[in-house]
């Protein structure tokens, strides 16, 4: 565990950026499809880690 965390920190990032290139290579639409994907499920994750770090302060949306 302590090789594989850095590993696929470091080659996830560079894979995805070398699928996006293959893709938009194949044909800019598949390549745009593949980028908003992306912008969808990192806007999820980032909904999900800003929920997460509120809940763990003890405030929720309905305390505001």
């Amino acid at each position: 565990m302590r090789i594989a965390k850095p590993i696929l920190l470091v080659s996830t990032p560079i894979g995805v950026t070398f699928g996006l290139i293959e893709a938009w290579r194949v044909g800019a639409w598949l390549g745009t499809l593949m980028l908003a994907l992306l912008g969808v499920l990192s806007g999820f994750s980032w909904l999900t880690v800003r929920r997460i770090r509120s809940e763990r302060h003890g405030e929720t949306r309905d305390e505001r």
